[in-house]
């Protein structure tokens, strides 16, 4: 019996396939493919494997989230064979890397624009990157000092091992901090549970997470200083970069690839790879 494991966030599911006993099957030899971190990644990632493995049936994969920083971690300890990642390498990680004797190989896979949701009744329809800064940040706590009504603001953002949450401090906050009372949440799922449940709230999920809440949630255009209108994230606008919330979605290994990894780098990035891409939510490469 093949085993193959498609562990979601921490270990969220593990599928059986196949049963065979015939004697030619019994002396395959098994090959194994260990895929860890993203957890905006994980069900692009896991949706690949599960299309790889219809041809591959000789190669056992687990895909596992909890983030890019629990990735690139794993790559640098060598417990992982691939590292998806939401963000690039930092230089205290290259640097770690480096003294474990790992040399990183980046390689971008998709990418993705991040949404800003709301409470489907809230009456504000776009924010702009100034105004989500200090919504971010804590200087703006009511949503009428933005156009909205007399709300407070519930501030939801990722966890800080969350290359979402590393991107959007970047690029959005500025390197600025998150308010202290911004709640973290451990997965995307939960922010647009917590969205959906508060008239109040606001979060930033990937542009697949957006296009699944859609009834619960409400996705904002953005505006950045050189816009003369708010953008809507969408295949078309992030492959333009006319939105401004937008990032390449990486795979890093361990110098050259191994066979079985690279096998399966290269279906990622077939045609057939990328209609998997475009199908999640994200935004094909090529």
């Amino acid at each position: 019996m093949k085993k193959v494991a498609l562990a979601l966030g921490l270990l969220l599911a593990t599928a059986l396939t196949g049963c065979d006993s015939g004697p030619s099957q019994q002396s395959t030899p098994v090959q194994s493919l260990s895929i860890k971190g993203s957890d905006t990644m994980v069900h692009l990632v896991s949706s690949w494997t599960e299309e790889f493995m219809k041809s591959h049936p000789d190669v056992d994969i687990s895909v596992t989230g909890g983030g890019s920083g629990t990735g690139i971690a794993a790559l640098i300890n060598g417990t992982t064979d691939i590292c998806a990642a939401s963000r690039d390498m930092k230089e205290k990680e290259r640097k770690q890397a480096e003294g474990n004797k790992v040399s990183p190989v980046e390689l971008s896979v998709a990418r993705d624009g991040i949404a800003l949701i709301v409470h489907p009744e809230n009456p504000v329809t776009s924010l702009t990157i100034d105004q989500l800064r200090l919504i971010y940040t804590g200087k703006v706590t009511n949503w009428k000092e933005v156009g909205g009504s007399d709300t407070p603001i519930l501030l939801l953002s990722r966890e800080s091992s969350s290359g979402t949450f590393v991107f959007f401090q970047e690029h959005v906050l500025n390197k600025e901090d998150f308010s202290p009372s911004a709640r973290l949440l451990p997965g995307t799922s939960a922010l647009v549970q917590a969205v959906a449940a508060d008239r109040g709230a606001i979060a930033y999920v990937g542009l697949g997470f957006a296009a699944e809440a859609q009834g619960k949630a409400k996705t904002l255009g953005v505006q950045a200083s050189d816009q003369p209108s708010p953008v809507i994230p969408s295949e078309e606008t992030v492959r333009s970069g006319a939105y401004a919330v937008s990032r390449p979605l990486f795979f890093y290994t361990n110098g050259t690839p191994n066979e079985t990894a690279k096998q399966f780098i290269d279906f990622c990035l077939s045609p057939a790879g990328q209609k998997i891409v475009r199908e999640t939510g994200y935004v094909p490469v090529s």
